[in-house]
């Protein structure tokens, strides 16, 4: 039976209860309140650009952060190391940022190897794709700023919806922008780097379940929403796909449904299994991509690539996240997922090949982070040169 495109329902897997809502978190004024009175800095209105993960990376950031607390005894190790083996392989290609607890430091540093630099900082898990600013850039001149200045956006990481204790995930953002010595971006936004794909030239992939939802922005319109998102990422477009609510502690990020590989050309998943709940949503995804036009006008191509049908049992688990579509994209590469299912692992390095013709495409065994629920872009976020 092939497997689902679920996403990470760890909390559940686990037993653990969703913590209660923070106090202060999406408080007093309403969310569309906030997104009008962020508008009132001059310096920052219209001027920005998100870039496309294939543009060149100045280095990859991510977060040495499983807990047994979290991850539980059975996945906590091979967690780790499976977290570890993403970052050298990313490392041959690129520089690696990774945040550690100080107390995991001396093992992070003997797993990741010398060329992955290590920050201390507090951090609560792993998903540095969500916690992490997403970078942008200046398009032109602005107030006390030079074009071409990058700078990170704080979308107020609040634990997918107060689903999963964040304290120290919060601040994630923020020490990362410091670290980097860039801008520190805010938004009245609630949201997480899953939940935006973009093609680098105006074109965005966004899910309605995740960014849309009232356990992120309560009362926020879809309108002000994209005008917020095109005033930070320099949006001219935003193809909005369904997604699901509930089912997995993201709501559905875009990252596990489609994915740019070029401008105009999109690669998408298909669920096979009718018992799935994704079965529908994933191809009301193809419909709506195969109809979809981009901020130039034209109509994307899209490619499906469809999951493994079995998985390696050691780690296997109802909610293992076995899709293909969670890949990384750094400079020379595509760092992708294999799951020992020869032919359909054949299938996703042949198809990546011809997608990404002029990177390598580097397949590795993540299983305990796919039984976590997530994948390799889960984990990690690029800051552009």
């Amino acid at each position: 039976m092939p497997y689902a495109l679920s996403r990470r329902c760890l909390l559940n897997c686990l037993g653990l209860s969703p913590v209660a809502a923070l106090a202060g978190t999406v408080a007093a004024r309403s969310t569309a309140a906030r997104a009008e009175g962020s508008r009132q800095d001059p310096d920052s209105l219209g001027t920005w650009h998100m870039p496309d993960e294939g543009d060149p990376h100045q280095s990859t950031w991510m977060s040495f952060g499983p807990s047994e607390r979290v991850w539980g005894r059975r996945l906590l190790e091979p967690a780790r190391e499976h977290l570890a083996g993403i970052a050298r392989a990313i490392a041959a290609f690129e520089p690696v940022n990774m945040l550690v607890r100080e107390r995991d430091y001396d093992l992070a540093a003997r797993l990741c190897g010398n060329r992955v630099k290590l920050h201390v900082q507090p951090v609560d898990d792993l998903w540095m794709r969500d916690t992490g600013p997403v970078f942008v850039r200046r398009l032109g001149s602005g107030t006390g700023s030079s074009k071409g200045e990058l700078a990170g956006v704080d979308f107020n990481f609040n634990g997918w919806g107060e689903k999963q204790a964040h304290d120290n995930d919060a601040e994630v953002a923020g020490f990362v922008t410091e670290a980097a010595n860039v801008r520190h971006l805010e938004t009245a936004l609630v949201l997480e780097g899953g939940g935006i794909e973009v093609d680098g030239q105006g074109t965005a992939l966004i899910t309605e379940s995740c960014v849309l939802n009232p356990n992120r922005n309560p009362g926020l319109s879809k309108s002000a929403c994209e005008a917020e998102l095109k005033r930070l990422l320099g949006l001219r477009k935003i193809i909005w796909l369904p997604g699901i609510a509930g089912r997995d502690i993201t709501d559905g990020h875009t990252d596990f449904y489609a994915r740019f590989a070029s401008p105009g050309v999109v690669v998408a998943g298909l669920d096979d299994d009718p018992d799935s709940y994704d079965y529908a949503v994933t191809r009301r995804h193809l419909d709506i991509l195969r109809q979809a036009t981009d901020a130039r006008g034209q109509k994307l191509s899209v490619q499906v690539l469809k999951g493994p049908s079995s998985v390696r049992s050691k780690l296997e688990s109802r909610e293992f996240a076995a899709g293909y579509i969670n890949f990384y994209v750094c400079n020379g590469a595509v760092i992708a997922p294999q799951f020992g299912d020869a032919r359909a692992d054949t299938n996703a390095r042949s198809l990546l090949r011809e997608l990404f013709p002029r990177r390598e495409v580097v397949q590795l065994d993540i299983d305990a982070i796919a039984a976590g629920g997530g994948g390799i872009h889960c984990t990690t976020q690029q800051q552009p040169r």
